[in-house]
């Protein structure tokens, strides 16, 4: 009986969805990490997730994240080889991004911006990626026809 009561005080895991936006086209997959702190830009994130690219919007589900702080990054992997492709001065080939839409400035966004906490229920988040070469993705586009 005591196993039993030290498991219901344990928090539950729950997924969390992340809605990755401004997906360039549909080439490739897009990769989610949710990261604590000490894992923050690193390759080695336990829990990950992918999904066939979409343009525009496409959702990957995280189940059994325990409760926690977390930052995710996301990035749109167009040729499919598992990395996120470099040029010049390491700037990003492929479309990046980072929870609460961390700004990326002559650098990765620190852990302070990016960091969202999950509780013991499904939740949602948001992220945009940003393209440094090429198209910038559906919102960059959309962004440019405006009228002004």
């Amino acid at each position: 009986m005591s196993g039993f009561m030290a498991d219901a005080a344990m928090p539950a895991a729950s997924a969390v969805v992340v809605q990755v936006a401004n997906v360039r086209n549909s080439r490739g997959r897009v990769h989610v990490a949710l990261c604590p702190h000490e894992k923050f830009l690193s390759h080695t994130c336990a829990i990950e997730g992918s999904a066939p690219a979409h343009p525009g919007v496409t959702t990957i589900t995280l189940e059994g994240v325990p409760p926690g702080d977390y930052a995710a990054q996301a990035f749109h992997d167009e040729n499919d080889n598992h990395k996120v492709d470099q040029g010049i001065f390491g700037i990003p080939k492929e479309g990046v991004g980072f929870s609460r839409d961390a700004r990326i400035a002559f650098g990765p966004p620190k852990w302070a911006d990016a960091v969202i906490t999950h509780g013991d229920s499904r939740q949602t988040i948001h992220l945009t990626l940003r393209y440094f070469m090429g198209p910038g993705g559906p919102d960059a586009w959309a962004r440019s026809e405006r009228p002004r």
